[in-house]
């Protein structure tokens, strides 16, 4: 099993941002997203500067590098970064929108095809493979059942499968809006936002009258208010085919969290449970955790 270090998709100053994948550098990763994902004012690193950083942690790892684009194309700007993304020239890159993925299968480029695309049944991923897809990173709502039966009927059509690989740690992106909901919190106007999301370098939590952790609110990006966590399901995520886990960038501790991930692919027993929530997983509301889920 592969671990991957998926884009970072709130946003952090440049500072921060190299001091992270500085840090990641020596972590034992096979892959590592790069890019922004969210919004296309977030530009504390400019094109060049992730194609630079990409070469720097290719050399000190040995990973796979991969570029992610974004999740919402909505200006003609946006459209030409993207175009540019799409050419590099060096890294493979991460359609998150139908339209990177069109951009690619032109210029008959290979493809990851990221969770922000509804790709849910073989027919589509057959349609997609055509166009280049080589690894397929299933909707977060995705669970083990459908992941299994997809993967079935893959291999009952005659059709190869792509790799895999799955949402396996983090706050899960549910939804996303023309809408700026971090600016609409502050009373800003989406136009001018000021970039406030960069306060928060985690979201902007929001809670139930009740107090319970509800959603996390990152610009566009409506996420899960808890942080999904699948350790425990380990051995059920092997049997299902699944042939990489990513693990979605916190600010703090993600080096105790790859290193969990990493004992327990390297053959140590995975933990009866964790925090955070699995329901997706379990074919269940996704705010479950793993006790109730058994419950």
């Amino acid at each position: 099993m592969k671990l991957s270090l998926g884009p970072v998709l709130f946003y952090w100053s440049r500072a921060k941002l190299l001091a992270f994948y500085e840090a990641m550098a020596g972590q034992p990763l096979d892959v590592i997203y790069l890019g922004e994902t969210v919004c296309a004012k977030r530009r504390a690193l400019s094109l060049d500067d992730w194609l630079g950083l990409a070469r720097e942690l290719r050399a000190a790892t040995g990973a796979e590098l991969v570029l992610s684009g974004l999740a919402l194309v909505e200006a003609a700007s946006e459209l030409s970064s993207l175009k540019r993304l799409c050419e590099n020239g060096e890294l493979l890159v991460e359609a998150n929108d139908m339209g990177a993925v069109q951009m690619l299968a032109e210029r008959r480029l290979p493809f990851v095809a990221g969770p922000a695309l509804n790709l849910y049944n073989p027919y589509a991923l057959q349609e997609l493979t055509a166009c280049g897809l080589q690894r397929w990173v299933p909707p977060v709502e995705c669970a083990g059942r459908l992941l299994r039966d997809c993967l079935l009927q893959l291999d009952t059509l005659g059709i190869a499968r792509p790799e895999v690989e799955l949402f396996a740690y983090g706050h899960l992106p549910l939804a996303y809006s023309a809408r700026c909901f971090t600016a609409r919190a502050q009373n800003r106007p989406k136009d001018d936002c000021q970039l406030c999301c960069q306060a928060y370098a985690d979201g902007l939590p929001m809670s139930s009258q009740e107090g319970e952790a509800l959603f996390v609110l990152n610009g566009i990006q409506t996420m899960s208010g808890e942080a999904c966590n699948l350790l425990s399901d380990y051995a059920g995520i092997v049997d299902s085919g699944v042939d990489i886990l990513r693990l979605s960038p916190r600010s703090e501790g993600m080096q105790a969290v790859i290193a969990a991930y990493d004992a327990v692919r390297d053959g140590a027993a995975p933990p009866i449970a964790t925090a955070g929530c699995n329901g997706y997983w379990h074919d269940r509301p996704g705010m479950l955790r793993i006790g109730e889920v058994l419950a």
